[in-house]
């Protein structure tokens, strides 16, 4: 039987660990022994183990022929450490690795359409390390002829992960003629996609996890707010936004592309349960 490690045992894992137990032994990494029960129930098992600390991953050593790598990286630093100690204590047991990275190693693209072949421009220290986890993993996967596949990851969003709240506080958006393009994946759609990496993906090989949607950020908090019986977003020049939003905000508000996601389409043989977020809201 297949045995894969799950690292960043999050909503996205959660969702995926039902539908690899069938077929698979599935262990995951918790550092929180509270999640034990919970991730035992879905079909997993716990393997006790903190990304921050090399010491404690010896255990995970010969768990696993395949590790899904859904770890965030801490945010300090040019260095992900915890990619790092991840992948020095994998054993040459493993032969595939799956990373979900972010669109935001690309930086903002001016609303163009971007393949997987654009050259990164990340700005932000997020993407800035996940494009070092993503060198770190290339280097590691050419180092012990592993079958490494990275996934560029834009907005998740499901039911209980819609922007809610920021609509109820009035928060702003920016104009239409000055608003950026956002890409979106729903949660389940997103857990496919891994599956279907692991199982489908080429070495080395680079993957769009992004839906058909093609929004302005705009258009999306609208039909949130449609669906939801909330007001619109009150819309204002890119300028007075970003004067009214968190530095943090306004750097993901400012970053505009389209990703093309026929790479995964077609290689990945995916078909999405919500191809767009109308999709999902008009459901």
């Amino acid at each position: 039987m297949k045995r894969i490690l799950i690292v960043g045992s999050g909503d996205i894992a959660r969702r995926m660990i039902p539908r690899l137990a069938k077929s698979c032994r599935v262990h995951a990494l918790v550092r929180n022994p509270e999640y034990c029960n919970a991730l035992r129930n879905l079909g997993a098992i716990p393997v006790m183990g903190d990304l921050d600390d090399r010491k404690s991953l010896s255990r995970i050593s010969s768990n696993a022929d395949s590790v899904l790598h859904l770890a965030p990286p801490e945010q300090q630093g040019s260095i992900d450490a915890r990619t790092r100690n991840l992948l020095a204590v994998l054993s040459g047991t493993v032969r595939k690795l799956v990373y979900v990275s972010t669109s935001g190693v690309y930086g903002d693209c001016g609303g163009e359409e971007v393949s997987e072949t654009r050259p990164l421009r990340s700005t932000s220290m997020r993407s800035r390390l996940r494009a070092d986890a993503e060198r770190q993993i290339r280097a590691w996967a050419r180092r012990n002829g592993a079958h490494a596949c990275i996934l560029r990851v834009p907005g998740i969003y499901a039911k209980d992960r819609l922007p809610i709240e920021r609509l109820k506080q009035g928060m702003p958006c920016i104009v239409d003629n000055e608003d950026s393009y956002t890409n979106h994946i729903h949660a389940d759609d997103l857990a496919g996609i891994i599956i279907a990496a692991l199982n489908h993906g080429s070495p080395c090989r680079i993957y769009h996890a992004s839906d058909d949607s093609g929004l302005r950020m705009g258009q999306y908090f609208d039909m949130v707010a449609d669906a939801f019986g909330l007001p619109r977003p009150p819309r204002l020049p890119r300028l007075e936004v970003k004067n009214a939003v968190s530095p943090m905000m306004y750097s993901f508000m400012s970053e505009s592309r389209r990703l093309s996601n026929l790479r995964m389409k077609r290689e990945l043989k995916i078909r999405l349960i919500y191809p767009t977020v109308a999709d999902f809201l008009a459901g």
